[in-house]
């Protein structure tokens, strides 16, 4: 394959069987469906590249166009997540307005969204990806994230909303490969493979491949990840087709879990009245061990895809997928030890260290099916949709806690005791140095061993019922049933709970003309105790009901031209029973929460040689029924008041092009108790871009131009990550 100038490039976009009999598509996209072949929820056909707009979603299992979706839904196209040489799930929300990413503890994509914060809420085609790793974008053609509750689609969680990748797909009427390599300032480079190989009429088969090796500003990171994912889709006759696919994915990577917040002298301690910010003047230093602070990933993922047309109006499709995944997570982090034990409080100059090694084991089987009715009953057009979804999750977890030879006799035995010096103990104050120097640690013994078995069924039904040319009406309830079992090996408890819920979900649309949708929508969604993970369950929370979350949206969907999409949205996000951690000896309280705020979004063309994606939200998140300081409600927390991005690429002429991109937050709180403050930033991004010929582009992408000083994730009070100076990125990639 060539690769044609970008004004020109071909591209996939997404069509669904549903789609096709309930929205008419083009004369020569609605040909095309015979080349393709399903994805988890689509026929992929040819067609023009839309840039930045995305045709559809998977918001309602039916592929509808995203201004006939009532709730808010950003996605990334390809050609975004290329122009913008964006590597992982953070680069992204860093340009979606209402949504943050979190540092995950250096393992894992942890995300915000609309003020919920959720390990879990990840999907792949419409299938739940759960296990915490940090999730590679190189086989993707785009990513939606689908905000408000999301629990009538997608099952429980997903409060704020949820991630959703669509994988790419095999492609019949063509053959083609492409191979990109990237390297930045600070070494890190990638290498990827795309070729899609025709066999026959009616098959292909597409093989997406990476190899890449971290570094970046902080000492002692590197790594590499290998990942490899074929897939072979074919039609079975005029009424079948069926795709399956196998992915790879291996992730050895140092752990960095940042810096603390500023040290103060005893008695000056962080406040709501006056909070702390981030330690400055060490923003590359690692506060854990070289070699210890480690992270690995082994998955192998399995999924076959079967849709069979019963007649034009009835038509089925199932899922399957089964998921191995085996997760290290090995650390040594700085604590904040004020309000702990007298003789860990740090002195001036120190820093205080903890430590401990997770693994897990876990197998994820799921499998889901879909039976969609497209017809009429007098003046309504309906597409009804029942489904059901039954899964399986195994998993084993433990943690090893980590013992510091505090008293120095060279032994790791947490029962010696002598005289003017502190016993050895699973925490240490260290002096504040670069780099940290730690005493001598191991890691003897268990303080978690479980061993869990989570069983689901889900039934849900829904109906899109069009009144006329001007009126929409969206309805479904969906019933989910968890049976969780756990063994908590480490305190010889066998625990189980059982949890029955109904998730409604309904939407309102007003069609003053066809461009232009105007909405409001319900949903509600809910969590199990035993948390995202469904690792372990306590004699405590397992008495207690799920916790809930309530959405209420009105909102705008505008189309200015096919190529330009405007939306807005206000909302009210209501969270029930949250447990919420108070201080640092674990004592929680049963709370809540409200996030109040609107979001806008502009997507598109703005000339033919204009692209761009701007967006604001404004989230207002409280915590509810908690401790208040002063007479005042504490903010929740990773929850910046302001988000703003604006994102543009101009063509100069079909062989050059530049971008530039600007993204701000305002400060937000690292945790619940209001008293480490992340400061504002805004970071300005460019690039630049050249097609040499029609075999070869070059790509160059220059992040933080400016050299911001910024802190752009956080996980709790000192774990703070710090950003990236100015960094360069270049890429090249070859067409055939």
């Amino acid at each position: 394959m060539n690769i044609v100038p970008r004004r020109s490039l071909r591209f996939c976009v997404s069509v669904s069987l549903a789609a096709i009999a309930a929205n008419p598509v083009p004369v020569d996209a609605a040909e095309a469906l015979e080349d393709g072949f399903a994805d988890d929820q689509e026929i992929i056909v040819t067609g023009e590249k839309e840039g930045y707009v995305a045709i559809s979603s998977a918001g309602l299992k039916t592929d509808t166009p995203l201004i006939d979706t009532p709730q808010t839904v950003s996605v990334v196209t390809r050609e975004q997540l290329d122009d913008q040489a964006l590597q992982d799930i953070g680069d992204i929300l860093r340009y979606t307005p209402g949504a943050s990413i979190g540092q995950g503890e250096g393992n894992r994509d942890q995300i915000t969204i609309r003020g919920q914060n959720s390990t879990a809420d990840f999907f792949v085609d419409g299938i739940r990806d759960d296990v915490q790793y940090f999730r590679p974008l190189y086989n993707i053609e785009r990513v939606e994230i689908h905000k408000g509750p999301n629990a009538m689609i997608f099952g429980r969680g997903g409060g704020g909303g949820i991630i959703n990748r669509v994988v790419k797909s095999p492609i019949a009427d063509r053959q083609f490969g492409e191979a990109t390599a990237s390297v930045d300032s600070f070494g890190a480079f990638y290498l990827s493979g795309d070729l899609n190989l025709p066999v026959g009429e009616s098959a292909a088969f597409r093989l997406n491949g990476l190899y890449e090796e971290f570094n970046n500003h902080r000492d002692f990171y590197d790594g590499r990840r290998f990942a490899i994912n074929p897939t072979f889709g074919a039609e079975l006759g005029d009424k079948s087709r069926v795709m399956l696919s196998y992915e790879y994915v291996d992730d050895d990577r140092a752990v960095d879990r940042g810096n603390p917040a500023e040290l103060r002298a005893l008695g000056d301690d962080c406040s709501f009245a006056d909070p702390c910010g981030p330690l400055t003047g060490y923003h590359d230093t690692l506060f854990g061990q070289p070699g210890t602070n480690r992270t690995t990933l082994q998955a192998h993922v399995v999924k076959l895809r079967v849709e069979h047309d019963f007649s034009d109006d009835l038509r089925f499709s199932t899922t399957t997928q089964y998921g191995d995944y085996d997760k290290l997570y090995r650390n040594v982090y700085p604590v904040d030890a004020r309000s702990n034990d007298i003789r860990l409080t740090p002195a001036a100059n120190s820093v205080t260290l903890d430590g401990y090694v997770d693994t897990t084991d876990r197998e994820n089987f799921i499998t889901q099916g879909n039976l969609l009715w497209t017809g009429d009953t007098g003046a309504f057009d309906h597409s009804l949709l029942l489904g059901y979804e039954y899964g399986e999750q195994k998993s084993a977890n433990a943690r090893r806690d980590i013992l510091f030879d505090n008293n120095g006799d060279g032994l790791l035995d947490s029962s010696v005791s002598i005289p003017n010096l502190p016993n050895d103990d699973d925490q240490t104050t260290v002096s504040l140095t670069d780099p940290i120097v730690t005493p001598i640690f191991g890691f003897p013994a268990f303080s978690r061993s479980t061993v869990s078995d989570l069983k689901f069924l889900s039934l849900y039904v829904q109906d899109q019922i069009s009144i006329g040319d001007h009126f929409e009406i969206i309805g479904g309830v969906r019933f989910d049933r968890f049976d969780l079992d756990v063994n908590d090996i480490q305190s010889s408890l066998l625990l189980s709970r059982t949890d029955e819920k109904f998730s409604p979900r309904f939407g309102a649309i007003y069609k003053p003309q066809e461009n232009i949708s105007i909405y409001a929508s319900y949903a509600k969604s809910f969590l199990p105790r035993s948390g995202d993970q469904f690792l372990t369950l306590t004699p405590n929370n397992a008495n207690l009901a799920p916790e809930t979350f309530e959405n209420h949206e009105v909102g705008v969907k505008w189309d200015l031209t096919q190529a330009l999409s405007l939306t807005a949205a206000l909302f009210r996000l209501d969270r029930d029973d949250q447990s919420i951690l108070l201080d640092n000896q674990g004592n929680t309280t049963l709370s809540g929460s409200r996030t109040e705020g609107v979001e806008f979004q502009l997507v598109g063309k703005l000339t033919e040689q204009l692209q761009i994606n701007a967006g604001y939200s404004y989230l207002d998140g409280q915590q509810r029924n908690a401790t208040t300081v002063g007479g005042q409600e504490l903010r929740l927390f990773q929850v910046p008041e302001h988000m703003v991005s604006l994102w543009t690429k101009y063509d100069f002429t079909p062989q050059f092009a530049a971008g530039v991109g600007v993204t701000h937050q305002s400060s937000q709180f690292a945790t619940n108790d209001n008293t480490v403050r992340i400061p504002a930033f805004t970071r300005v991004d460019a690039a630049l871009y050249y097609d040499v010929s029609e075999q070869v582009q070059l790509q160059l992408n220059v992040e933080n131009l400016f050299d911001e000083t910024y802190y752009p994730s956080v996980h709790n009070n000192d774990n703070i990550s710090t950003g990236e100076p100015l960094n360069a990125r270049l890429t090249v990639k070859f067409g055939f």
